[in-house]
């Protein structure tokens, strides 16, 4: 047990940047325009929490319990979530900017990804199986021997996939999306 508990309770407003914050657990809690840029929340657990336009920015979250955690309209630029506690790990995000962020061999299936940009993150050796990545920016995503299974391109632009290097089968993708699964050939398609 974490050495303070906190449920159902809604933090808003709340200035923790570049605070540290440790053995605390939130259960069922709602954390709407927070200020978490540069803090460090290592050690925690977030159970079906909610993050909604919170800048997240730079947080640290190694050994962090991420237990079915949404984030809306959130800025969480250059977060490890490699680094977070991989027990019961589930995350979804939803207009979010998302971009240098790591995954890194990161089991995340069947997460969504709704309207972000994920520009230069890293999914290195991640499992996405069944996960979506609806209206997101890819630029400069780097999917390296990641389990791409199922997973939903169909309407996630700028992304570049290299076939060969990860496992796409029946992964959706749109006929726009095409050249992003060329790149490696160097073939212009339009």
């Amino acid at each position: 047990m974490k050495e303070t508990h906190h449920s159902d309770k809604t933090f808003d407003k709340i200035n923790y940047s570049n605070k540290v914050v440790s053995g605390r657990e939130f259960e069922a809690c709602t954390f709407t325009n927070c200020d978490f840029s540069g803090s460090n929340f290592s050690g925690n657990d977030f159970i079906d929490c909610r993050f909604e336009d919170c800048n997240l920015s730079m947080m640290r979250l190694e050994y962090t319990g991420l237990k079915t955690v949404e984030f809306h309209n959130c800025k969480v630029m250059g977060v490890d979530f490699s680094a977070c506690n991989e027990f019961l790990f589930s995350v979804s995000f939803s207009n979010c900017i998302l971009d240098f962020v790591s995954f890194f061999r990161r089991k995340i299936r069947k997460t969504t990804f709704d309207g972000c940009s994920i520009k230069e993150a890293n999914f290195t050796q991640s499992d996405l199986t069944g996960s979506a990545f609806s209206d997101c920016d890819l630029s400069q995503t780097v999917f390296d021997q990641t389990i791409l299974e199922k997973v939903d391109f169909r309407s996630a632009s700028n992304f570049s996939i290299d076939p060969d290097m990860n496992k796409i089968k029946k992964a959706k993708f749109s006929l726009t999306g095409l050249p992003g699964l060329l790149d490696k050939h160097d073939i212009v398609v339009g």
